[in-house]
Order: structure tokens, then sequence, then C-alpha cells
């Protein structure tokens, strides 16, 4: 029978123990993570300092660019320094933290985008009541909100987490440290932390996802009632279209991992699945936005086009 232990450190194996495949993974995988914080990090820029952008739509924008940034960070550079490091031990007070950060950002960002989904709904279904509705008190109380509510659910798992007892190998096939790994390292009973898993977080994950859909479905219906003419429903569809690309791109994976059973799905893709939201969703989110969106590509030339005018104006002095 294998001795209960109280956990002091865990080691996390990284996402592939092919030693030759290290310093190229390392390289994708900065510039994606450089790509990222660039990117989100001038959409948030813009955002907070071009006062034409200072509209419901792109203060939720300026929220999912930091979420982005610190999500991405929770993970990716502890994962970098583990492609060359031969200590890849991680302190279980260092594993609980980054498993809270990482379930705070992740949930408060699918919260997030069912606000922002909301919000076009109300611009396209009620336009003439649109900035009485979405003023700023509201949209700062539904900011707040998805971030507290973020927040105490990772509290939970993080508390309920630190509490088991970790027995026999240590070692985390994942490379970063997450529920699902550690409950299968757990010993004792963990049905509670597993139904926490599959119904608390389920709920966060689905009941914005759903919310989302329902936003969706009520414009299309409301644009089906109003106009007949396919190209005015398409301009009036396209400004929701990157906002539900992201929206894809962000539920497809977590769909993946969290909703199927545990004893469901390997290891080796639930790592897959988590490169897509931890590591590729966040670089592509400021993309998506910035491709399909006028006003924030406008604003980012404006900005781009008074550091040149500041330099040639330093230059010439």
């Amino acid at each position: 029978m294998l001795n209960q232990t109280s956990a002091t450190a865990f080691l996390l194996l990284g996402v592939t123990d092919i030693q030759a495949l290290q310093p190229y993974l390392f390289v994708v995988f900065l510039a994606i993570y450089m790509v990222s914080v660039v990117g989100n990090g001038a959409v948030l820029l813009v955002v907070v300092s071009d006062p034409r952008l200072h509209l419901p739509m792109y203060f939720f924008l300026g929220n999912l660019s930091c979420l982005d940034i610190c999500y991405s960070t929770v993970t990716m550079p502890r994962m970098l320094e583990n492609f060359f490091s031969t200590h890849k031990a991680i302190s279980f007070l260092g594993c609980i933290s980054q498993l809270h950060f990482f379930h705070f950002l992740g949930s408060t960002e699918a919260m997030l985008l069912a606000v922002m989904a909301f919000d076009r709904f109300v611009a396209i279904c009620r336009p003439l009541h649109y900035s009485v509705i979405m003023n700023y008190q509201l949209c700062t109380q539904m900011a707040v909100t998805v971030w507290t509510i973020g927040f105490f659910h990772a509290l939970l798992h993080s508390m309920m987490t630190s509490r088991l007892n970790f027995c026999g190998s240590h070692q985390i096939h994942h490379f970063f440290c997450d529920v699902k790994p550690l409950l299968e390292l757990a010993c004792g009973n963990t049905e509670l932390n597993q139904w926490l898993l599959n119904t608390v977080t389920g709920t966060i994950a689905m009941g914005p996802f759903f919310l989302t859909l329902l936003s969706y479905f009520s414009i299309i219906i409301s644009l089906f009632s109003k106009t007949h003419s396919c190209s005015a429903l398409h301009k009036a569809l396209s400004t929701c279209a990157s906002h539900f690309m992201v929206v894809i791109l962000f539920y497809a994976p977590v769909i993946f991992i969290y909703i199927s059973p545990t004893s469901g799905s390997s290891m080796d893709q639930d790592q897959v699945a988590a490169i897509m939201y931890t590591v590729v969703t966040p670089m592509l989110n400021p993309l998506i936005y910035t491709r399909r969106n006028k006003d924030v590509k406008a604003a980012l030339s404006r900005v781009f086009r008074r550091r040149d005018d500041l330099s040639k104006f330093r230059a010439h002095f």
C-alpha cells in the first residue's frame, strides 16, 4: 500500500521528452509568446490611448487583451525555461499558484466573451438604446463581476487541490500545473474534486458559451425579421465575425479537455488542446481583431504615425 504524502514539489515533464526537438520548440514557442504579448499589448495601448475607441466594445476588447497577456504569461515562461533546464521541478506552492491563476484568467475570459456577445446583441438589435443600456457604469460592473467570479472559481479549485495527498510519482505529464494531471497523481478520494471539475468548471465554461450562442441566435432572428437583403445581413453580421472566430478558437479545445471524461482522453491529447488555448489563441486574438476591425487598424496606424513624426522631429533637432 502506497504511503500518503504531502508533496513539496512536482516535476513538469513538458511538451516532449525528445531532446533533439527542444531547441526548435523553444524558438517556435518564444516567437509565439512574443507575438502574443506585443500584439495584445498594442491593442491594449490603442484602446486606452485613443479617445475614439473609448466605447463599450473596445473597453471589453481591452480587457480581453489584458487577459490574454496574463493568460499566456502564466504558463509560457516556465515552459520556455524547462526546454533547457535539467531541473524541471516546481514547488508545491508554485504549482498551486499556477493552477489558480490559470483557472482564474481562463474562466474570466470565458465569461468576458459572453459579455462581448451581449454587447454586440444590444448594438445590432437595440441600436437606439445602445448608449443608454451599455453605459459606463454597467460596463464597469460587468467587467468587475466576471473578474471577481473568475477569481473565486479558481480559488475553489486551488484550495481543494491543495488539500489532496499525493503518493508515488510526482511527475506531471504536462507543461504546466492543471487540475486533471494533478488528480492523476492524487491518492485517496478525489470524487469531490472531480465533481467540481466537471460540474462547476463545466458550468463556468458552458454557461457563457450557450449565452454567446443565444446572443448570436437572437441577432440573426432580429436581422431576418428586419431585413430580407442578404447583403445587409452580411454587413451586419460582419461586425460579429471577429468575436465569433475568437469564441470558436477558445471553446473548441476547452470543451475537449474539461467536458470529456478524465479517463476518456490521453494526456498527450490534453497537451495539444492546452497548447491551442494557452499559446495559440492568445496570439491569434489580436491578429483577428486588427485584421477585421477598421477602427482598431486606423487607431494603430495613428499611433505609429505619431511615433514616426516624433522620431523625425527629434532627429531634426
